[in-house]
């Protein structure tokens, strides 16, 4: 039980010494990167224009749709609003077609005076097969209103439709330019995007590896100033410096002591600015690969400016170049809106009540082909109007991309002097940081010795801590500016 007991407490004690996680630059880009929320959505963005390009080319493809509906009427329709007689006929004895009587049926007699009389002209009946050329027989027969009502209270219909886009005045083909224009931009802001990221990160580390080792150079300072000030305390006891000396001491070490909670403080945010960044826990205890070198590795040597290699690399400009081919295609989309349409349909159509067959209460149908066409012929010059409006935002489009070459022309020169000038300060604090040590230990040695005032001492480690913190400034300043070189120039990278 001892045991267990044992190897609990130790767990207890090793396992918060190893949560402190220590992470490299490149392993806070790696988790910037994958935990940034810009760059989620800018994947789903490229997601979606991908989608978007997929579904314009389909444009290209068949359409096939179906179509159904019912609807239910009041009444009956009718082609008869009453009962009517119509007439009937048959073939005579003597050949002609004529009028003969059925059983059951009228009949009606009428003379060439246009009288109706069922006798001849002398008022005796006559066989009127005998002189048909004499008379007209009129047969009637009775059809009931009845008969011609049918059933359309309930009416179904459906449609299938196949549709083949032959010419569209280019604009699918337009279209299809745009969807893939608009995915290649996605993938641009993307990666704009990613270098924003990595920058933001680099300055967050780089800004923590500062405040870390001029955190010790104020521990250091403060612990220097704090033996002064005991050597100060046993000098006034002897009798060899005054208690003035003792108070501009002690104002130093106050001083010293706001300078390093200043940087506890900014320390502290600064990690939590990197976290941030890198998407882990403000709270995690996070220590840096580079904190524990004491003089950084820079690089002095004088960087080459390429703008071809600028203007290539830049997702900046490829970005505009992709949005003004979207604006030159946006003049044919708008062009293709005033030109002819040719379309091949198919069609199958069905309906209940059908007259294919007579009236009936079934489902029949048929089928259809046709060709569809559609000729713009007068706007009153709503066409040019609108190209001229798609040609102006296309050349508003060139212009951003000219100007934007010109304003990274400038940034990338820029830059390139801002890397020399770097290098020029680092090696001048450089050799200012050998005066101020070469200085201080001379002051430390004539303090010792009693030749030096205490107040030199101080203005020698105030010397040495500003030359010590402008050297910090400088290093951290040289790394800054290469990377702010690489991404003018578009070369910054995981």
């Amino acid at each position: 039980m001892k045991r267990i007991l044992s190897f609990i407490l130790l767990l207890r004690v090793v396992i918060p010494l190893n949560a402190q996680q220590v992470l490299s630059l490149d392993s806070c880009r790696s988790l910037a990167l994958a935990n940034n929320k810009e760059l989620k959505i800018g994947n789903e963005k490229i997601k979606a224009a991908y989608y978007e390009r997929k579904a314009a080319f389909t444009n290209y493809l068949p359409n096939l749709s179906a179509t159904g509906s019912y609807m239910r009427n009041e009444k009956n329709m009718s082609l008869l609003g009453e009962n009517k007689f119509l007439p009937i006929g048959s073939l005579m004895a003597n050949g002609t077609f004529g009028y003969t009587p059925g059983a059951g049926q009228v009949q009606e007699i009428k003379l060439p005076n246009g009288q109706w009389v069922p006798t001849d002209a002398n008022g005796t009946p006559f066989d009127p097969t005998k002189n048909p050329e004499k008379l007209v027989w009129k047969q009637y027969t009775t059809i009931p209103k009845s008969e011609f009502e049918f059933d359309t209270k309930n009416v179904y219909a459906g449609a299938i439709m196949l549709t083949q886009p032959i010419y569209m005045g280019g604009k699918i083909r337009a279209y299809n330019k745009i969807t893939r224009y608009a995915e290649e931009l996605a993938k641009s802001q993307q990666k704009t995007g990613m270098q924003e990221v990595i920058l933001n990160t680099d300055q967050a580390y780089w800004q923590v590896v500062s405040l870390v080792n001029k955190k010790k150079l104020a521990e250091g300072y403060l612990e220097l100033l704090k033996k002064l000030e005991s050597d100060v305390d046993k000098m006034i006891a002897e009798g060899v410096a005054t208690k003035a000396d003792g108070l501009s001491v002690k104002v130093k070490v106050n001083e010293a002591e706001m300078t390093l909670t200043k940087v506890e403080d900014g320390l502290s945010l600064s990690r939590m600015l990197l976290c941030q960044i890198c998407g882990i826990d403000l709270s995690t205890p996070i220590q840096l690969a580079d904190e524990t070198i004491t003089n950084l590795p820079v690089n002095t040597t004088t960087p080459s400016t390429n703008m071809e290699m600028a203007f290539n690399n830049r997702p900046e400009l490829k970005s505009l170049e992709l949005a003004t081919n979207i604006y030159n295609q946006k003049i044919n989309v708008t062009k293709s809106e005033f030109l002819p349409s040719i379309a091949l349909t198919g069609n199958y159509l069905v309906s209940n009540p059908s007259l294919f067959n007579g009236f009936e209460n079934k489902f029949r149908g048929q089928w259809s082909v046709g060709v569809f066409v559609k000729i713009p012929i007068w706007h009153w010059g709503e066409g040019i109007y609108k190209v001229k409006a798609a040609k102006a935002e296309a050349k508003v489009a060139q212009f951003q991309l000219e100007d934007a070459k010109e304003k990274i022309e400038l940034q990338v020169n820029q830059s390139a002097f801002k890397v020399n000038e770097a290098a020029k300060k680092l090696a001048m604090t450089e050799k200012n940081m050998e005066k101020a040590e070469e200085n201080l230990r001379y002051a430390k040695l004539g303090f010792e010795e009693g030749v030096i005032a205490p107040s030199n001492v101080l203005e020698a480690h105030t010397a040495w801590l500003s030359a010590q913190s402008e050297r910090i400034d400088a290093q951290i300043d040289v790394k800054l500016t290469e990377i702010y070189l690489k991404k003018s120039l578009g070369t910054l990278s995981k």
